[in-house]
């Protein structure tokens, strides 16, 4: 398998992913103050939305992508 072929495969399952999620969060670990041996630390979590428009992009992209790569080997 190729390298855009790989390519493509993985922005139509990153597409499919947006669909069916639609957001994701991740926790973000700061250093608030540290005073010598005390160490103050922060976690915010954060969420990030997909929007539907990106993820059915990256679908029709990974499609075109694939359909190109097929028509070129």
């Amino acid at each position: 398998m190729n390298t855009v072929k790989g390519v493509a495969i993985v922005l139509m399952i990153a597409g499919v992913l947006g669909l069916i999620y639609g957001d994701f969060s991740y926790t973000k670990e700061t250093q608030a103050a540290k005073l010598g041996a005390l160490e103050l630390t922060v976690k915010d979590t954060k969420f990030v939305n997909v929007p539907t428009w990106a993820a059915v992009g990256a679908i029709i992209a990974g499609g075109g992508l694939l359909l190109f790569a097929s028509k070129n080997s």
